[in-house]
């Protein structure tokens, strides 16, 4: 099976724009470590808050939080998968070293194994 890179680079830049919007829509980027983003607490829209309203922000910043980090996850993935691109590797499972079926990197671009290693 011959893979075309090509769709999945672009399938997965576009990947990697996207979730960048997401991160920097919940958090931002930790100016010491550029691969590493934290989360914001939400605006609560007034210069005091009542308690309900402290609450209810840090309840959005704790579903923040576990937000950006699913998604940090994701984008290694995606930058891994795109890296492997460039060095030829991509495709290839990373427990076997067989290669992955294309229906797998259909629905999941940066998958790292084959159907057999999931």
């Amino acid at each position: 099976m011959t893979i075309d890179t090509q769709h999945f680079k672009e399938v997965l830049s576009k990947e990697k724009e996207t979730v960048e919007k997401q991160l920097a829509s919940i958090g931002r980027m930790n100016p010491e470590n550029p691969s590493d983003w934290q989360a914001t607490i939400p605006e609560n829209g007034a210069d005091e808050a009542d308690e309900g309203e402290v609450a209810g922000s840090l309840e959005q910043f704790e579903n923040n939080n576990a937000e950006v980090e699913n998604l940090e996850r994701q984008l290694k993935d995606v930058k891994d998968a795109l890296e492997k691109i460039e060095n030829g590797t991509y495709g290839v499972c990373e427990v076997g070293g067989e290669e992955i079926e294309e229906d797998r990197l259909m629905a999941n671009p940066s998958a790292r194994t084959c159907k057999s290693h999931m």
